[in-house]
């Protein structure tokens, strides 16, 4: 077993002290370091500390400043636009949720449009925060390009995530999902453990379908879900976070090299605001549990968006998080450097 387990206190306080010595102050730190825990607390592990040395590398790199934060370009009622001065990428998006909810607790809708931004690595970290708000939570970021268009033989879309958070007293709804079949965090951690990808997930160098997440990482060639259909919401979600925010579109960040400078977007409603308690959680519950009578094949189960989290985030608390050992041991280097 290739595995650590780890107190989420320890991991989170770990974390905040690497990224002190990386030039963030201590509220900051601290943050970025909780979104980061949070992720891995509940399994995502493809987004969490096995990305948080990439996270050094772009600091040092110049390519994310850790004292920048988001500066507003227009405020029109519902609708702000933000400059995210490439500052850190989770913590310019938890900001931008927040204004959404704070938008849309005094309007009923918040819409808030980012650009000039990081990577948000979990982006259902921002469903999660609407949720716990009480509140309807929809963002997209664009991405570089590793993504064929369909029938393509070169990577020209991003894998674009999309985030839908729902509330919900018997349990929200979060869904979290990448325009690729699987998110690039995902082969990778396929690969790290030496495993191809349960289903199709990517085109070799002939165009030919693999499961092979090395093949598919170096080729930049993933596998859009859907085929055409994540293609074209790939397109669309690009689109949008390009021309709401006004800044660079998946195209135009490829040409700086790295994965740097996105565009997204973050909307709320607030159920309260807009009337819609009478009904909102009788029907969302009902809706959720007609799913769940569904009859299933032997040895299968249905699960809602965001349903594992819950078990998964308590199973961590109690028996500790597990983290890769080779990954925990540079993150430990740095407290040395």
């Amino acid at each position: 077993m290739n595995d650590l387990n780890i107190s989420f206190e320890e991991l989170s306080k770990t974390l905040e002290s690497v990224l002190q010595r990386y030039g963030f102050d201590t509220q900051r730190a601290e943050k970025c370091a909780l979104l980061f825990a949070q992720t891995d607390l509940d399994g995502v592990r493809s987004h969490g500390v096995n990305r948080f040395l990439k996270l050094l590398e772009f600091i040092r790199k110049g390519y994310v400043n850790p004292t920048k934060e988001p500066e507003i370009e227009s405020n029109l009622g519902v609708f702000e636009r933000w400059d995210g001065q490439l500052g850190v990428g989770n913590l310019n998006a938890d900001f931008a949720m927040g204004r959404a909810i704070k938008i849309s607790e005094q309007l009923g809708i918040g819409c808030v449009a980012l650009k000039n931004t990081n990577h948000w690595m979990r982006g259902g970290n921002f469903g999660w925060q609407a949720v716990k708000a009480g509140k309807i939570g929809i963002c997209f970021t664009n991405t570089k390009a590793n993504m064929p268009a369909w029938g393509g033989s070169e990577p020209k879309l991003g894998n674009n995530p999309l985030v839908i958070g729902i509330p919900r007293s018997e349990g929200p709804v979060v869904l979290d999902m990448a325009m690729s079949q699987f998110a690039y965090g995902k082969l990778s951690v396929f690969s790290m453990a030496g495993k191809k990808a349960p289903y199709a997930a990517g085109f070799d160098q002939e165009g030919n379908l693999t499961n092979d997440p090395k093949t598919i990482i170096e080729n930049e060639m993933a596998l859009p879900a859907g085929m055409w259909k994540g293609a074209g919401l790939s397109l669309v979600l690009d689109l949008l976070a390009a021309l709401l925010s006004g800044g660079d579109s998946t195209h135009e960040v490829d040409l700086s090299g790295e994965e740097i400078g996105l565009s997204q977007v973050f909307l709320c409603f607030d159920p309260k605001k807009l009337e819609l308690e009478d009904w909102f959680d009788q029907k969302g519950n009902e809706i959720i549990n007609e799913l769940k009578s569904s009859k299933v094949f032997e040895g299968k189960e249905v699960l809602y968006p965001g349903e594992n989290v819950l078990r998964t985030r308590e199973k961590n608390r109690v028996e500790g998080i597990p983290v890769n050992r080779e990954v925990w041991s540079q993150i430990l280097n740095e407290l040395q450097k």
